[in-house]
């Protein structure tokens, strides 16, 4: 179908994104602890979990539908991670944001090379 998920360059950058937000979250306050900052955890390892687990699928269009799900938690996250910002928990730097426009434009270009 396609090579293995780990050698993904989204997957990687995906990968990636999760370290980052990872080590953001160490600047939430405590009571963020178990509300922004777990949906923000679970948001953003959906990402490669999804790209990964539609990667072992049997067919195409389960594979689409899984990167498709990756995607919509690369929105999630960018909404997360920008609510956090208003709140005055982080600064969201510009690169952090081109890295997850990038990683949504490639999931897209993914889904798109599948469905051809």
């Amino acid at each position: 179908m396609t090579r293995a998920y780990h050698d993904l360059e989204v997957w990687n950058l995906s990968m990636a994104l999760c370290e980052d937000v990872y080590a953001l979250l160490r600047q939430f306050p405590s009571e963020e602890r178990y509300a922004l900052c777990d949906q923000l955890r679970r948001a953003v390892v959906s990402i490669p979990s999804n790209i990964a687990e539609g990667n072992g699928r049997d067919s195409k269009a389960e594979y689409i539908r899984f990167l498709s799900i990756a995607r919509s938690s690369v929105f999630e996250v960018r909404t997360q991670l920008e609510l956090a910002a208003r709140f005055g928990y982080i600064q969201l730097s510009p690169t952090m944001t081109d890295t997850i426009d990038r990683i949504s434009k490639m999931l897209y270009s993914l889904m798109k090379r599948l469905r051809a």
